[in-house]
């Protein structure tokens, strides 16, 4: 019987940092942006669905969401982005559950989604590991490594969901504020009590 841990934590706060390290220490992992990416492809429902939703101006060169333009208006505006993530969500899970989970190998499975609580995909795993990071830092890992401007980080965090509420039904914190060895520290320690 494979360990599910769902793993998140709002934008930029280093979740894919922890998920890697996961994988280092054998666990299958999968990351939500990347099934989001293959779902905003063209001829997909939801590229379609989304299309119809948000106009054909999200519409990258070849026929893709442009995730840019679709951010833009998502992020400034709740009721866009519930919205969008109405036709995401569903999408994501089945992928998660009825196509990805029973195909693990691992005796440890990782999920990793920024909206894990929101869509109610937690309930689903066995444990809920939340990675946060100082708000500053965030906005410089924005910055730096998404080529946002301060002003559109600080836009973003605004619009992330209220972290409080996940801190209280954390299974595991993880604080990614500091060295990449303090983080793999943390992550080692509760790899460790995992009851296998």
């Amino acid at each position: 019987m494979t360990y599910l841990i769902g793993l998140t934590g709002n934008i930029a706060t280093g979740k894919s940092t922890v998920r890697q390290i996961l994988e280092e220490l054998g666990a299958q992992t999968i990351d939500a942006d990347r099934v989001v990416h293959s779902l905003y492809e063209k001829n997909s429902s939801v590229n379609h669905q989304i299309v119809e939703t948000f106009g054909g101006g999200i519409l990258g060169l070849e026929g893709e969401i442009n995730r840019v333009a679709l951010g833009k208006i998502v992020f400034r505006d709740p009721a866009a982005l519930k919205r969008l993530e109405a036709i995401v969500h569903p999408a994501v899970q089945s992928y998660y559950f009825d196509t990805w989970a029973p195909a693990v190998t691992a005796a440890v499975a990782v999920i990793e989604a920024v909206k894990l609580v929101e869509s109610g995909s937690h309930k689903r795993c066995n444990a809920l590991w939340l990675v946060i990071a100082n708000s500053e830092i965030q906005v410089e890992r924005l910055v730096t490594m998404r080529n946002t401007s301060p002003e559109e980080a600080r836009v973003r965090l605004t619009a992330q969901p209220d972290i409080l509420s996940k801190l209280a039904i954390a299974d595991v914190v993880i604080d990614n504020s500091g060295s990449l060895e303090e983080t793999r520290q943390q992550v080692i320690a509760a790899w460790k009590q995992i009851p296998l």
